[in-house]
This record gives C-alpha cells, structure tokens and sequence, in this order.
C-alpha cells in the first residue's frame, strides 16, 4: 500500500486562513462598518445601506456565531444612528426587512462557516479512531519534512498495528475487534508529543510522525505506547477483558538531513514514503520476533540512507 500519491497534496482539504480570526481581522471589520455608517448618514440611501452586509460576513466568517451576531447588532445601531427618524421607532416596511436582513445576514454565514468547519474536519479525520486519516497524514508528513529539512533536525516514524486482530474477531465478534482498534487509537491520541502526527491507514494499522525525533527517542515513544496497550483492561463489545488482552507491535525509523536543504513537495512526497517503508519494514521485525515488541529499522538496515541511528 503506497502511504504516499501524486494527488495527496490536491486533495487535502485547505485550512482556513488563520486572518480571518485575527485582530487585524477585528479593526477590518470594524473600519469597513464606520465607512458604511459615514456613508449611510451622508446618503441615507438603500444601496450604500446593503453594505452593512459586508462587514457582517466577514465577522461571521471569521468569529463564528458571537462574531456574525454581534456584528449584526451593531450594524442595527449604526443603521439606526446614521437615520435619526429610527430613534422614534418610525419604521417602514423597508426598515424591519432591512434590521431582519442584517441578523439573518450574521446568524446564516456564522452557521455555513461552521458547518464547513466539521466538514473540514470530517475530511481529514479517521472516524473511528479520531486522529488522522491518510490524505490529512500525507499533506502534515510532507510539510513537516520540508521544515525539518530547512531546520536540518530529524523526523523519526513508527508504524505499528494491532497483534492477532484476526483471532478476537474470530472469538469475539467484528465488533469486538473495531473497539479493540479504536482503544488503540485512543491510546496513541493520548500519549503522542503535540508536535506529533497519527493516522489510522488501514484496518488497524497506524502510522506516527514525529518531528525533532531521532530514532532512539522514537523508539522510547513507542517503547511507551507498547506497555500502555499492553496494560489497558478494554471494554469491547459490551464485555470487560483483562489487562494484556492487547499488544502491538511497532517499527521506528529516522530520516536526518543536513540543515538548509530545500526540499520540493515531489520530493518531500517521496522521502515520507521511504521513511514510511523503513519504518513498515521494522514492523515485520517486530513481528517476526514473536509480537508484543518494538523494532527499529537500524536493527536491520543500517547502511540505508533515509534510517540513523
């Protein structure tokens, strides 16, 4: 299984720009507001009025829910304090449609931007387990080669996966086996570094990118989420099991580089897919071995280029 494609990087769903939400977002949204509301004491006309509508969606683009409504509200008191005959409560037909519009303005960007926020997060999210799914995975790996690359520092990778998952799903049910692999998950979301990145890429095979690591360190990491598996009592399929009811076994390997190389995003594609293979290779070391233990690559291969000690 190939982790890594020439379409990854196309596919990966764009975050949104980090502006939007920042304070130089703030005073835009409130600048354009006070340009409207000079306008719309100047003119009082209906089509410079519509404008309101602009610095609405920004803020309910930006600051979600509170930001699109209380702009919204203060577009009110502006649209109220630039026509003075508002402060009698004389409305027109016109107006209430206009004070409607303005909140319905705000509240609808603010729920389609959050809507498009869980989708986001749906594309790049392993629904069972909660971390990353491969197209996430890929699009982080690259971008983290690329920086250790600018940085010189080295980016270790474990790959591991669930040992005799076949047998529980024999003795125990389907079920039984996807809860087992989902508290695995859990487990590694608990006790990776926050720098680190996981997926699920497989039935139950998970991948872990870990930048700044050296191979040794990686394999302290793993070493640590071997007894963590090992000592967890799951309950799966409604039934509680003892702890060493799980193990896994898991392959380390790093990637160095020499501080200020420039990578292309073909190439940090390529060097995430041989990082992958010498971690995935460990793997079955760690297999061959009996299970239950983790495996480095420099066990086995240590004239490779893409694995140090």
């Amino acid at each position: 299984m190939r982790l890594t494609g020439n379409h990854a990087a196309s596919n990966t769903p764009v975050p949104r720009p980090s502006w939007l939400s920042s304070p130089s977002a703030l005073v835009a949204v409130i600048v354009a507001m006070l340009l409207v509301f000079e306008l719309d004491r100047l003119t009082g006309s209906a089509p410079v009025q519509h404008l309101y509508y602009v610095p609405i969606i920004l803020a309910g683009v930006g600051f979600r829910m509170s930001g699109g409504v209380v702009a919204a509200l203060a577009s009110i008191l502006l649209y109220h304090l630039a026509n003075p005959q508002l402060l009698t409560f004389r409305y027109e037909a016109a107006d209430l449609v206009q004070i409607l519009l303005f909140i319905a303005a705000g509240v609808v960007t603010a729920r389609l931007t959050l809507d498009a926020d869980r989708l986001r997060a749906l594309a790049m999210t392993d629904d069972l387990t909660g971390l990353h799914n491969l197209r996430s995975f890929e699009a982080k790996l690259a971008a983290m080669i690329r920086a250790a690359d600018v940085s010189g520092t080295p980016v270790a990778m474990c790959v591991l996966d669930l040992d005799r998952l076949k047998s529980l799903n024999d003795t125990s049910g389907h079920l039984a086996g996807a809860e087992a692999v989902r508290t695995v998950g859990l487990i590694i979301g608990e006790q990776l570094p926050p720098a680190a990145v996981a997926c699920r890429y497989g039935g139950d095979e998970f991948a872990i990118a870990l930048p700044g690591c050296t191979e040794g360190q990686a394999a302290v990491i793993a070493e640590g989420l071997r007894r963590a598996v090992h000592a967890a009592a799951p309950t799966l399929a409604g039934f509680s099991f003892p702890a060493s009811t799980l193990s896994i076994s898991a392959g380390v390997a790093c990637r160095d580089v020499d501080r200020g190389t420039a990578t292309s995003d073909s190439n940090a594609a390529a060097s995430g897919e041989a990082l992958f293979r010498a971690a995935d290779a460990a793997l079955y070391l760690a297999k061959d071995g009996g299970r239950n233990r983790v495996s480095r690559a420099s066990e086995w291969l240590t004239a490779r280029p893409v694995v140090c000690a």
